[in-house]
């Protein structure tokens, strides 16, 4: 059910702020941002792209914060972000063709071990170990990871930046903050790429994406500019939360026949 307008940005606007503040820290804040969406009565596939939208818009502020801090390592961020978008282009137009029931279930197959996966990180252990990688080698894990990780942002999307963050981490040797600001700059052209997508299709309800996106705005640049200084340990039990809801969710309309 479609809620009226007033009462759609009252839930979704905190939501979405809050969303974009997690996942300027430390990525996965899609599993907060898609299931509000789906929450207030948006359709699945509107609720993608307009997900997309708002959270391009956040990743590009938190982008620019990493930046003026030092903490990207633009050789990978360019090998990365250009393989992303190669992946991101195919992973939306897998979801595009998928039936928003097929959608539910491959959301409901997916959830669950990319909230373990999140959830069982400890906010201290990613740091970086043995000698720095050779140029070569570092631009061309760095291109499959945007590859991977762009065709998954595509697809579906929580989670992603969290990926990134860890395997630019353990993969490619960056230190924590590094690896996250590096992981920025690969997200954000997956998501621009597939924002594209959804937008060809139609699939971004736009009275609710721009708000939505102001909102992102702001909470990735607070949550950007705490991450450089303090990280933050309070969110996976949030994330927690909101990923057994969002599972609740899809699996009563499943039931339900919605």
């Amino acid at each position: 059910m479609l809620y009226p307008y007033g009462i759609t940005l009252l839930i979704l606007c905190p939501l979405i702020f809050l969303a974009a503040f997690i996942d300027s820290v430390a990525g996965g804040g899609g599993l907060i941002s898609l299931p509000a969406y789906i929450f207030a009565g948006i359709p699945v596939h509107a609720a993608g792209g307009t997900n997309k939208f708002s959270g391009s818009a956040g990743t590009l502020v938190a982008s620019v914060n990493y930046i003026r801090g030092g903490c990207v390592d633009f050789p990978a961020a360019v090998s990365g972000s250009l393989f992303a978008f190669l992946g991101a282009w195919v992973g939306t137009r897998l979801a595009l063709s998928l039936s928003p029931g097929v959608l539910r279930i491959c959301l409901m197959a997916v959830l669950p071990p990319v909230g373990v996966f999140v959830f069982s990180r400890r906010g201290g252990e990613m740091r970086r170990t043995g000698k720095p990688l050779p140029a070569g080698l570092k631009l061309a894990l760095s291109s499959l990871i945007g590859l991977a990780t762009g065709c998954y942002d595509g697809f579906f999307g929580p989670g992603a930046g969290m990926f990134m963050t860890l395997a630019f981490s353990a993969v490619v040797r960056l230190e924590l903050a590094k690896a996250a600001g590096t992981s920025k700059i690969v997200n954000l052209s997956s998501n621009l790429v597939s924002m594209a997508a959804w937008l060809i299709n139609g699939k971004i309800l736009f009275p609710v994406a721009v708000p939505c996106a102001v909102f992102s705005a702001a909470g990735s640049f607070l949550g950007s500019r705490m991450a450089m200084k303090s990280g933050g340990r309070i969110i996976r039990p949030v994330l927690a939360a909101v990923a057994a809801l969002l599972f609740a969710k899809i699996l009563l309309d499943l039931v339900l026949g919605r």
